[in-house]
């Protein structure tokens, strides 16, 4: 069998007394998407810092693409060479984006630091990487105020692939976007790794996004992980409680929120019942 593109194993995090991830271990396969799942607070995007070089690992491993990445890299070529491996897509690309750049250009950026792409092959890189994720003529020559959040997230993506990485880790990546803006996002996210073959590690703290784009899912509670397996598995027959508690919270069709209504009496803190 072939080595895994990514593997994680024993990975904790500490600031002073408190321990936010707690013996984190897992393995993501080439070409495969796996989801890490779980609450704000379960630790799952420091997980994700610490795999890109973010946070420092306090204890445990991580090795991506045949190559040991638990200390901080020492030299700038290190982290050239440890950017083609692994890239990060973050929730809100409006953060992430240079206001001052157009996106054609913050792709170029990426194509000449880490691809090392001759000058001459530039412009028709960024073509071919805008043309992959659906940005037109008009929004590659524009700048992030002046294109829609799907949009600014479908730059975000060129630009990590631009570094024509093995390893892209998606945290929390549509949670900002209108709910049928997230579904062309995620299709989007499908067609380039069909193309590409690159392996996702995708994280988010909703089910429905999950169950849509990972083949595997780790779920994680209070900085470690309660339950993992087959996606469609571990939704559908969640076996550990806090799993069945997530499924259990997602809306179902046709639920709508219940409105209090004049003649239900509000309860005060510390107001007994007769």
């Amino acid at each position: 069998m072939p080595e895994p593109i990514l593997r994680a194993a024993g990975l904790t995090k500490t600031y002073g007394r408190t321990t936010v991830v707690d013996d984190v271990s897992f393995v993501l396969e080439a070409g495969e998407s796996l989801g890490i799942v779980g609450e704000s607070g379960s630790g799952k995007t420091t997980v994700a810092r610490m795999i890109v070089g973010l946070e420092t690992i306090t204890a445990g491993t991580v090795e991506a693409c045949g190559s040991d990445r638990t200390r901080p890299a020492r030299s700038a070529r290190e982290r050239r060479r440890r950017g083609r491996d692994v890239q990060m897509v973050f929730q809100d690309p409006y953060q992430s984006l240079d206001p001052r750049q157009t996106a054609g250009a913050a792709i170029a950026e990426v194509l000449r630091h880490h691809a090392e792409t001759r000058t001459a092959d530039v412009a028709r890189q960024v073509r071919e990487l805008a043309d992959l994720v659906g940005l037109d003529e008009r929004q590659v020559g524009s700048r992030p105020e002046n294109l829609s959040g799907g949009q600014r997230q479908r730059v975000a993506i060129a630009r990590a692939l631009a570094a024509d990485p093995q390893v892209l880790i998606l945290d929390e990546s549509v949670a900002a976007l209108d709910v049928s803006i997230q579904a062309q996002v995620l299709n989007t996210l499908a067609d380039v790794r069909e193309q590409t073959g690159v392996s996702y590690l995708f994280i988010s703290h909703d089910l429905a996004v999950v169950r849509q784009v990972t083949d595997r899912v780790v779920v994680m509670k209070d900085g470690t992980i309660v339950e993992s397996g087959a996606t469609a598995e571990i939704l559908d027959s969640p076996s550990h409680p806090y799993t069945q508690l997530l499924r259990a919270s997602v809306p179902r069709p046709g639920w709508k929120p219940r409105h209090r209504t004049r003649r239900e009496p509000t309860r005060e803190p510390g107001a007994s019942h007769s």
